[in-house]
């Protein structure tokens, strides 16, 4: 089975890493990740931003460029960026904003909306959020006008499942990544977003799994393709987000 990795971070001491709550990741390169998911069948995929790197965009580029055209960049984004670099990033595979409202190092929350109409008018990305029930419950206005939206770590709260399934139910796209993140059953909730939209769920390894509990195994890979069964399988780690992120599937 060909697999979208829709959430995965490069880490690269060659470009800008910044501190974030006392934390600074060890070094995870492209040549790292591809070795450690080399036992996958992984085609394409998202590299995201994470809190450590703000609005560096040096090593996106350079990762996106040993990666190849069939991944993407996730990026973070001042409000005053132009849309001059917008597009410039646009060209060379970015394709959404993240908004790390849980560690920072993104722009503001404030900005959501005005951004998230700004980038898809221009180029048609969407954003991500890396939010906790208490945000999610907050936005929850906010989200549901979005032009288009993914929440990250199956919305990582046990307490905010009836406000992701709510979001689901409107159209929200959700990553099934960060398992060892959660304090629930990551693959009971797979299997009822799943009943509510299987166009919803995009399966990510969430490598190199900085501060979680529990890092990805490639068993939680397994483990979701026994849940799901092949083809539902199909659709949560290969077509749904080659969908999203504007792949031809």
């Amino acid at each position: 089975m060909k697999i979208f990795d829709s959430h995965l971070h490069i880490i690269d001491p060659r470009f800008p890493l910044y501190e974030n709550n006392g934390f600074l990741p060890e070094a995870f390169k492209v040549e790292q990740y591809k070795k450690r998911v080399s036992d996958l069948n992984i085609k394409s995929g998202a590299v995201v931003s994470g809190s450590f790197q703000q609005f560096d965009q040096s090593y996106l580029i350079n990762a996106l460029d040993l990666l190849g055209d069939d991944f993407v960049g996730v990026t973070q984004l001042p409000v005053d960026v132009t849309n001059e670099e917008i597009l410039s990033l646009n060209k060379l595979g970015v394709r959404a904003v993240r908004f790390n409202i849980r560690r920072g190092g993104s722009e503001s929350v404030t900005e959501l909306s005005y951004f998230a109409d700004r980038v898809y008018e221009l180029v048609k990305w969407h954003v991500e959020l890396y939010a906790d029930q208490q945000s999610l419950a907050t936005l929850k206005q906010k989200i549901g006008k979005l032009p288009a939206v993914s929440i990250d770590h199956l919305g990582l709260d046990k307490s905010g499942i009836p406000l992701l399934k709510a979001f689901v139910e409107q159209g929200v796209k959700v990553k099934a990544t960060g398992f060892g993140r959660v304090d629930f059953d990551a693959l009971d909730l797979v299997s009822e977003l799943y009943k509510i939209s299987p166009e919803a769920l995009m399966f990510g390894t969430d490598l190199p799994s900085t501060r979680a509990p529990l890092p990805f195994t490639d068993q939680h890979f397994f483990d979701l393709i026994t849940v799901l069964g092949e083809k539902a399988a199909e659709q949560v780690c290969w077509l749904n987000a080659r969908k999203f992120y504007g792949f031809a599937t």
